[in-house]
């Protein structure tokens, strides 16, 4: 009895100690804080730390380029709100380094992160350049990363989820681009977010690899675009096993009948549209209109959805538990 009670102490001790920040640490570019520079107080930040580490950063435009290496695990990031609270920079593919090399998608990022259990909320997170090459707003590798109440600015490639182990849970967010700015090989769920076309383009391009059963699932979220853009795809599969669905959503008039595209001509992987695997349930809206979708789309059944829960999408992993 007493080894039980003892056990049943630590488990309540390390509950305890896993939802109270070890480090409280201010970001606030006026000086107010610990720091005015959002990479010096990730820098900061012991590696593998005991538990979480809470960095809130005060309103502001921070022109920073941000990278959370794998060693920074456990930082929760909390803005001011996500309309004051910004983190920016212009980086693109093709822009010459300090080193004189040229940039690729895969460092053009604003914010990048290695690590996992990262979580994120009520901050801008910002790609300003715009048409002059791909440029990332926001990379992500680590698992189980979580973002709430923000927002993702950018234009070509916004979004790069990435890593064949990553799982990554946006909620209540604000995401805009022109071309595949939703794209790489994680599994991915958006819940509640507004996804803005600014280019007739597509929304997503996913790289899902063969073995996930999951590659991105939109819940509940809203498809809208900047005014005079009319022909924008849900989808086309960077990778051929791509899988992307959606879930209840609403879906503006700039979608186009057909929903999705094969992404035809790609030498190395052709007939893309033969193994990916791209799915609808009650989409709603002018663009929700399903009965000219290609005709290797699919539409859930109900008993289909049932296999659509974040514990199942997730592996075992809930986000809001």
């Amino acid at each position: 009895m007493k080894k039980i009670l003892l056990l049943l102490i630590i488990s309540a001790t390390n509950f305890i100690w896993a939802q109270i920040p070890y480090i409280t640490i201010t970001v606030a570019q006026e000086g107010s804080g610990d720091f005015t520079s959002i990479q010096k107080a990730i820098n900061s930040i012991r590696d593998f730390g005991p538990a979480e580490a809470l960095v809130k950063i005060k309103a502001g435009t921070y022109h920073e380029k941000i990278a959370i290496p794998s060693s920074k695990n456990k930082i929760t990031f909390q803005g001011a709100n996500k309309e004051n609270t910004i983190i920016t920079n212009d980086d693109y593919s093709g822009k010459t380094d300090a080193l004189g090399e040229k940039m690729t998608t895969f460092n053009s990022y604003t914010f990048l992160v290695m690590s996992d259990d990262i979580k994120i909320s009520d901050i801008t997170i910002q790609n300003s350049s715009c048409n002059q090459g791909q440029a990332v707003a926001l990379h992500v590798e680590g698992d189980r990363f979580m973002m709430k109440n923000s927002n993702i600015l950018g234009c070509q490639d916004t979004v790069h989820t990435g890593g064949n182990h990553s799982r990554q849970y946006y909620e209540n967010c604000f995401i805009e681009g022109t071309t595949d700015f939703i794209f790489g090989s994680a599994t991915v769920v958006f819940r509640n977010c507004i996804i803005k076309s600014l280019a007739n383009s597509y929304i997503t391009a996913a790289s899902t690899d063969q073995s996930k059963s999951f590659g991105y699932v939109f819940f509940d979220c809203k498809l809208i675009a900047k005014e005079g853009i009319t022909k924008v795809f849900l989808g086309r599969p960077w990778r051929p096993y791509a899988k992307t669905v959606f879930i209840n959503t609403e879906m503006g008039s700039h979608i186009v009948p057909e929903g999705w595209n094969p992404w035809k001509g790609d030498k190395m992987f052709p007939d893309k549209e033969k193994t990916a695997y791209y799915a609808e349930y009650e989409s709603k809206g002018e663009g929700g209109n399903i009965s000219k979708r290609v005709s290797w789309s699919h539409q859930l059944t109900k008993k289909e959805l049932k296999n659509y829960t974040l514990e199942k999408i997730f592996n075992g992993w809930n986000p809001n538990k």
